[in-house]
């Protein structure tokens, strides 16, 4: 970055600073990862400066020689991963993704439902707050207050009532693996469109460690960072009968043209996805995520669903005394880095809720095994149990910087 550190000196130590917190700290934020030099290199190249409205074959822009290759690799390599019929790459991120559905078939005031915001589900699902739940009348199913999971019969029950135009699966803190043959015959039972949002665990299917959605959904959505290991992108995968909506929804209805930068990086990814490499990746996730819940578990830890079957968990503190907030910024300080969350049932407030969310998808991409997972848990339940400890953060951040010293992050090899 010899240009950047001459050009702009600020915005060159901030990013020299950012990427030392990366390589020494244990990213456990269930939405983040490290990607490969390669797609970082594809995302900071030339095609940053080109414009390309339209798809390929099809622009309002002269020059796309090259621009429909790259777009036209991204959209087979995806095809052949998840075995989709149709693939658009050109969505900015997994909220617009989202909303360019919505835009395909809804009309103002058409009824969704999906998995409420705090028992797992996401923005886009629904929330109020959000866009998803002022345009449309937007219905939530819950967990289970009894058992933790959903309740496929009590989903069931609800969408034969409110009738959605599109039912949504997905979640963003769900720790199991959802049903999607439950999810296809209860849209089917409502005649609802049935959307599968995997966002969270995409790089989870294309490496074979978890179930697809792509047999039963009319339409999937995904970023591609994540669990997969891409930019900070998205694609909608659909039927062949809805390309065409799709494809309308993301241009012109809903965006410009796309960044094709982030276009050729998805498709680095994508293929690094099809290695055996990324396979061994996947399951390493899942097992990664158990070996770190167990040892929580054993610890006295309430993990929300009572485990995980993916890459994530939902850990409520309030039998521990301590709130989400406090110990995370907590866990920050002895660099291991989380976020607070809210948790089914919650009594809190948003903003300092009772949970805690972590994710093994960024320490399982730096080499981190079992081994290191049962470690992180001990740190993690020393840190919890005594939050004020600045002297013990201190001393848990030392050790933490050694072990990911043993792990050198991807992308980030040069800093040694």
């Amino acid at each position: 970055m010899r240009y950047l550190e001459q050009s702009d000196a600020e915005i060159f130590n901030l990013i020299r600073q950012e990427e030392i917190r990366q390589k020494d700290k244990i990213r456990l934020i269930a939405s983040e990862n490290y990607v490969s030099a390669a797609v970082m290199e594809a995302t900071g190249s030339v095609l940053t400066n080109k414009y390309s409205e339209g798809y390929p074959g099809k622009r309002y822009y002269e020059g796309q020689q090259y621009i429909d290759q790259v777009e036209s690799l991204a959209i087979e390599r995806a095809k052949a991963l998840f075995g989709a019929e149709h693939v658009n790459v050109q969505p900015y991120s997994g909220s617009p993704a989202n909303l360019a559905v919505y835009l395909a078939f809804l009309q103002p005031g058409d009824t969704i439902l999906g998995m409420a915001l705090p028992h797992g589900g996401h923005l886009t699902h629904g929330a109020k707050v959000s866009i998803s739940g002022k345009y449309f009348q937007a219905e939530s199913y819950s967990l289970d207050p009894s058992t933790g999971l959903l309740n496929y019969d009590a989903i069931r029950e609800q969408a034969l009532a409110c009738r959605p135009k599109i039912l949504i699966a997905g979640h963003s803190a769900y720790p199991r693996i959802l049903d999607f043959p439950k999810f296809r015959e209860i849209a089917d039972a409502c005649g609802a469109l049935l959307l599968v949002d995997m966002a969270h665990f995409s790089g989870l299917v294309a490496g074979g460690a978890h179930p697809s959605p792509i047999p039963y959904a009319d339409v999937v959505t995904t970023t591609t960072h994540k669990s997969l290991r891409g930019p900070r992108g998205a694609m909608i995968l659909c039927r062949q009968e809805h390309a065409a909506a799709i494809d309308k929804a993301v241009f012109p209805g809903l965006q410009g043209g796309p960044h094709n930068n982030t276009t050729a990086a998805i498709a680095v990814a994508l293929k690094e996805a099809s290695t055996d490499a990324f396979r061994q990746y996947a399951a390493q996730i899942v097992s990664n995520a158990r070996a770190l819940a167990e040892t929580l578990k054993e610890r006295g830890f309430n993990l929300v669903t009572g485990g995980t079957e993916n890459h994530l968990m939902l850990i409520d503190l309030t039998s521990k005394g301590v709130t989400g907030k406090i110990a995370a910024k907590a866990l920050d300080a002895a660099g291991i880095v989380l976020n607070y969350n809210a948790v089914p049932f919650d009594t809190r407030k948003p903003f300092d809720p009772s949970g805690i969310r972590l994710g093994s998808a960024a320490v399982t991409s730096r080499g981190f095994r079992e081994e290191q997972m049962v470690q992180t848990g001990k740190w993690i339940d020393a840190i919890v149990s005594d939050p004020g400890n600045t002297a013990l953060q201190a001393e848990i951040g030392a050790a933490v910087r050694d072990l990911c010293a043993a792990f050198p992050a991807p992308g980030l090899e040069q800093l040694g």
